[in-house]
């Protein structure tokens, strides 16, 4: 599995080789309710063909139509918006007053498409700064923390994982929710110091450390953009990460277990030089409330959770809750009440 984005670059870079014309359609602004995040991508080649998406459907088939016609983006970039008037909006279904901007680019440098992508295989985020007036393309690194900008010349676009998801743990689990997260744009990290653990593990990009997980979470430098997950269901193992991870800024952290092992876990990380604050931050059953079963199911249940807590969904919640209540427990209170 891989990233949306990553999909649209991999699909961009193969059209080109076989010769066809593509314009490359980056969602740079939105106003009101937009079905796509700044940053959405879309491939769109002069015959029709498209890869991605920048409104969820809502534009696509008119930009398609005059991209092919080429009434728009000819030999230089340009800057197009949908749904700025009332018309626009009912015409093109664009969600509550929602407008787009979009830049629409001429691609035709197969090699700088390639130094992107084999960036991202190796784990590097890139950016791509590209001049509207000229035309022209500069790549170079990046880090976690920057963001697409365009102030109506440049625009500068980041490509490559700029979330990190660490499990501890190479269990079936852990296979699903780190084939899962890829496509969501984490840099997954597995770890596991369990020799018999390692042979079965059966997802080639991420390959499992063999490593003490304290000593891991320590060398990642956990930030706001890491999601921490223990997996392993050996206590041991789980303790000596989550005693790190909690004192991290990891933005989340979580564990499997019941909610009698999850409490005792609570307890012997109060053993320790940790606040009761930072103990509340751990998510613990791990996972929303879905009815989950197997592996796949658990594995949906804690990734939706975590885009839960990296959207913000109920952030203010948790903030508010006592500290052995989880955002789940919250959620689910709520809706019962």
């Amino acid at each position: 599995m891989e990233s949306m984005d990553l999909e649209v670059l991999h699909t961009i870079s193969q059209w080109l080789g076989d010769g066809h014309q593509v314009r490359l359609v980056t969602v740079v602004k939105t106003w009101g309710s937009s079905p796509r995040p700044v940053g959405s991508m879309l491939g769109v080649r002069l015959d029709g063909a498209l890869i991605g998406s920048v409104s969820g459907g809502c534009v696509e088939d008119d930009m398609v139509e005059r991209i092919c016609n080429q009434s728009i983006a000819g030999e230089l970039p340009q800057l197009i918006s949908y749904g700025v008037t009332r018309d626009e909006n009912q015409r093109f279904g664009l969600p509550c007053g929602g407008t787009l901007q979009l830049v629409i680019e001429p691609l035709n440098d197969v090699e700088s498409l390639q130094q992107i992508l084999s960036a991202i295989e190796q784990g590097h985020i890139i950016s791509r700064s590209l001049n509207m007036p000229s035309g022209q393309v500069k790549i170079q690194p990046a880090t976690y923390n920057q963001a697409l900008t365009f102030d109506g010349e440049v625009l500068t676009t980041m490509y490559g994982p700029r979330w990190r998801l660490l499990i501890i743990g190479a269990a079936q689990v852990s296979r699903y929710l780190a084939e899962m997260a890829l496509a969501l744009d984490y840099q997954v990290t597995v770890c596991d110091p369990r020799i018999e653990y390692s042979p079965a593990w059966q997802v080639p990009k991420v390959p499992v450390i063999r490593l003490m997980p304290d000593d891991v979470v320590v060398q990642m430098k956990p930030d706001q953009h890491t999601a921490i997950v223990c997996l392993s269901h050996d206590p041991k193992l789980d303790d000596m990460a989550l005693l790190e991870a909690l004192i991290s800024d990891a933005f989340y952290v979580g564990a499997i277990g019941s909610h009698i092992n999850n409490q005792k876990r609570r307890e012997r990380m109060a053993m320790f030089d940790i606040s009761e604050d930072e103990i509340s931050r751990l998510h613990g059953p791990i996972g929303l409330s879905i009815g989950s079963k197997t592996p796949p199911e658990i594995a949906i249940s804690i990734l939706a959770e975590i885009t839960a807590v990296r959207r913000g969904v109920y952030y203010q919640q948790q903030s508010e809750m006592p500290p052995n209540k989880s955002a789940k427990q919250e959620v689910m209170q709520r809706m019962s009440a």
